[in-house]
């Protein structure tokens, strides 16, 4: 579960329903109901609060969201998109993440999950972090 004052539109979150699940970006927020509508491959379905689950940080999601990936020779991986950067000690180990974008550095900040780091970014750029 997820909070509804975590969410943003633009965030990439998973809603199950009938225990089937499905990856979709927020494209509206109900507040007074604490709905959320997420833009799946299907269609658009609204989802309660307690049927949203973030999705975890990883390489491949990490890909998905067109960062391109640079080993550095003492181990550590920085994966960029435009002037940003992340930088995670090991490979696939996401626990310790560095972020920067121009002078605004944040060493370890709080973020587990792809919306929390989609907000980072958008705090940073100005920019909402998509696909794209």
């Amino acid at each position: 579960m997820i909070k509804f004052s975590e969410i943003k539109m633009g965030d990439y979150l998973m809603g199950e329903y009938e225990g089937k699940e499905w990856e979709g970006e927020v494209t509206n927020l109900n507040g007074d109901e604490k709905q959320v509508c997420l833009a799946t491959e299907v269609q658009d379905f609204w989802f309660e609060t307690q049927h949203l689950y973030p999705i975890s940080i990883s390489d491949a999601a990490m890909l998905n969201l067109g960062f391109t990936k640079e080993d550095m020779p003492d181990g550590s991986v920085k994966y960029k998109k435009d002037s940003f950067r992340m930088l995670i000690k090991k490979p696939n180990d996401f626990s310790y993440m560095d972020i920067w974008y121009r002078d605004d550095k944040r060493l370890n900040p709080p973020m587990q999950y792809i919306h929390q780091l989609q907000n980072h970014f958008l705090q940073m750029t100005k920019v909402h972090l998509t696909k794209q």
